[in-house]
């Protein structure tokens, strides 16, 4: 017997070996066709399919299951032409003074400058903020373990999700972000992580002619 609580895995599902191709090979070109973009339509998206987006992302592995994170939706145009003017302040720092020359060439065949329209054109943006440590009712600290980790896992999975409801995202780094702790009034024990990007892509948009590595590429496999 277990000395925690435990319930029975009663979720779990084991499928046939041609059919775990199958959908493997049906979810590959599903997120296959994701791509990142810039140019957004303002068409509103309501806000329950971004609440169960979340909701999904909230199933994300975490170390010692604490939950490091915190994710703020916003939608309000003062607000985002807020985050906008912050974050083109940290740009043109970024691309005037702060990047290399290599790191800079490594951008270019993205198409990036200092300007961020999207910003304010996207019906949403979430700030995704990363919690070193919890505080419990009585005001005590809990540490959190591998908060990175398990907050990038959660913005894989969230990123996913809008892509499985038919929406686009762009992960937007200005650095540093800490402008975001000030709009959005959260406490300076949170580290801004990303803001993501998300809402309907405009009807013209273009991305940049680029793709993935091939799996020969990125992964080895060890047989011994």
């Amino acid at each position: 017997m277990s000395s925690y609580p435990t319930i029975p895995l009663k979720d779990y599902r084991e499928y046939p070996i041609e059919e775990m191709r199958q959908r493997l090979k049906e979810f590959y070109t599903e997120v296959n066709r994701r791509r990142t973009v810039r140019e957004f339509s303002d068409r509103p998206v309501p806000r329950d399919i971004i609440e169960t987006a979340l909701m999904a992302a909230s199933t994300a592995p975490s170390g010692a299951n604490l939950q490091p994170w915190h994710f703020v939706v916003i939608s309000g145009p003062q607000t985002k032409k807020k985050i906008r003017e912050a974050a083109e302040v940290e740009e043109r720092e970024f691309y005037g003074h702060r990047a290399s020359p290599e790191w800079l060439a490594a951008l270019e065949p993205l198409g990036t400058d200092t300007r961020k329209p999207f910003l304010e054109m996207a019906p949403y943006l979430i700030a995704v903020f990363l919690q070193k440590f919890g505080v419990l009712p009585d005001g005590r600290k809990v540490k959190h373990y591998y908060p990175t980790e398990s907050t990038g896992l959660a913005v894989g999975i969230l990123i996913t999700a809008l892509h499985q409801a038919g929406l686009a995202c762009l992960t937007h780094t200005p650095s540093p972000m800490k402008f975001l702790n000030e709009i959005l009034d959260r406490p300076k024990s949170e580290r801004p992580f990303l803001l993501l990007v998300t809402g309907y892509p405009a009807d013209d948009a273009e991305v940049p002619d680029i793709t993935c590595k091939k799996l020969t590429e990125f992964a080895s496999f060890i047989d011994l």
